[in-house]
Parts: structure tokens; C-alpha cells; sequence
């Protein structure tokens, strides 16, 4: 990933500076889509090392692939993916998800990972436990689609530099970045995730790392 010379945009500016900082973020850590789709569920209310002791517990399990987890109880996937936390309330979430595709993709995963996004995003809302963070990180790790990636740490980063108000919603922030960002999904994967390491890094929620942060004296 280069950095996006746009002269006056205050948000390509801030993504060239977290990315001469951190580097290329890599993400999603992930070996197939499907792994992806897994981890956005997993990821839910915990933090990404406790996701990957779930799901390496799945992957010994050989239950790493949408038809062999589909023929899964939610009992039993609760058990292998009890690092996560939650596990019984995700086990069940993984489960609807899992239906979703079964309905409405005929269980043709590759079906959903290439369906249009307004209609995936669509799909994806209506299942239970499914927000929009994580049907659009679905959309944005495994499909590939570019849809912007909106968490709290978005909205942390960016109210703190007086770009976002203080009180907004998911859609608005969405919205946001977009209107001011080229439609690529590269960038998208990229920004969010250094966003993601900006604010564990240094903008954290209390005791903030300011003088340190690559976003120090950012000129808007």
C-alpha cells in the first residue's frame, strides 16, 4: 500500500501518517474467507488472541469450511470456541449465520462471497447477532468488497481530532470516510486496521498516549 496524495483532505492525510508510522497492517490474519467470517463473529466483545485460540481449536477440528461447522450442534462448536468468550451466545450466532447462507445461497458459499454488496450487506443484517461491524468487515476481510469498516476506535480517534462529532452513528461515520476516500477496497482493509493500532497504540480510552502518537499536532 502507497500512500494517496490528495491535497486539503484531512482523512487521506491522517491515513498517510498512520501508515509511515506502522507500516502495512496485513489484515485480515486470516487463510481462507471463511476463516474471516468466522473471526468477525468470534471477535465480538473480546480481543483478536483469544479469536485465534478458538480458532485453532476449530482447525484441529477439521470444522474450518462452511459444510462441515454447518453439520455442527451449537453445543459442540460452544465448546471448541470457548476462548472467545461468550461462547454459547456465539455458537449460536456462527449457527444463524451459517443458515443464512443455507437459505438464501442454497449453502453455496461462494454464492455469497461474490453476490452483490447492497444485497449481502442485506443478508448479513437480517441475521441475529450480525451488526454492521461485523457485516461489513465480512464484506470488506472475506468478500472483498469495498465497504468501510466503522468500530469504536474509529470514532475515538477521529472525535478526539474534531472530524467526527461526539455524538453520531455507525452510518454517519461510514459515510464520512467514504465521501472522502477514493472506493478502493485496499485502502479501506489498510485505514481500518491502522486505525485499529493507533488507538491500542496511543489514543486509548483513558490515559492517552498523545505525545507519542503519530497523529500528535495533526493539522486538519
Amino acid at each position: 500500500m502507497v500512500e494517496i496524495a490528495v491535497p486539503d483532505n484531512p482523512f487521506l492525510s491522517a491515513f498517510n501518517l498512520l501508515l509511515d508510522h506502522f507500516g502495512p497492517q496485513c489484515w485480515w490474519p486470516a487463510e481462507t474467507p471463511f476463516e474471516v467470517m468466522v473471526g468477525a463473529v468470534l471477535t465480538q466483545n473480546t480481543n483478536w488472541g483469544n479469536v485465534v485460540k478458538a480458532i485453532d481449536n476449530l482447525r484441529q477440528a477439521g470444522l474450518l469450511d462452511y459444510h462441515s461447522l454447518a453439520a455442527c450442534l451449537p453445543t459442540d462448536i460452544a465448546a471448541l470456541i470457548r476462548p472467545a468468550g461468550y461462547y454459547n451466545l456465539k455458537a449460536q450466532r456462527l449457527v444463524n449465520l451459517l443458515q443464512m447462507v443455507a437459505e438464501s445461497y442454497h449453502g453455496e458459499l461462494e454464492a455469497f462471497l461474490t453476490d452483490r454488496p447492497t444485497s449481502a450487506r442485506e443478508n448479513l443484517l437480517a441475521v441475529r447477532g450480525v451488526g454492521p461491524e461485523t457485516a461489513d468487515s465480512i464484506l470488506l476481510y472475506a468478500c472483498g468488497r469495498p465497504v468501510f469498516v466503522v468500530d469504536m476506535y474509529t470514532h475515538r480517534v477521529f472525535s478526539r481530532h474534531q472530524l467526527l462529532a461526539e455524538e453520531t452513528d455507525y452510518q454517519t461515520i461510514q459515510e464520512t470516510f467514504v465521501n472522502h476516500l477514493p472506493v478502493d477496497a485496499q485502502l479501506y482493509n489498510e485505514y481500518h486496521a491502522l486505525i485499529v493500532k493507533v488507538a491500542t497504540s496511543y489514543c486509548k480510552k483513558t490515559n492517552p498516549r498523545c505525545s507519542l502518537c503519530p497523529l500528535q499536532g495533526f493539522n486538519h
